[in-house]
């Protein structure tokens, strides 16, 4: 029997208030490219909380010319 791994799937209203951003940043996000990876499952979008933490730590930036986005 396989071990069910330790990962928490969010929604993306709850992956938007996770990142206190509107829903409609994600959303516009996954039409243009760019944001936190989401997964499909059939039509339901799914954010792993995992990757949320991940993006949330890449966009820390030490000043304004900070190079990155």
């Amino acid at each position: 029997m396989l071990s069910k791994p330790n990962t928490q799937f969010l929604n993306r209203q709850d992956a938007a208030n996770f990142l206190n951003l509107q829903k409609s940043t994600l959303e516009a996000w996954a039409t243009r490219g760019g944001g936190p990876a989401y997964r499909k499952f059939g039509r339901a979008v799914r954010y792993c909380l995992s990757d949320l933490e991940k993006y949330a730590e890449e966009a820390t930036r030490q000043s304004t010319s900070h190079a990155g986005v």
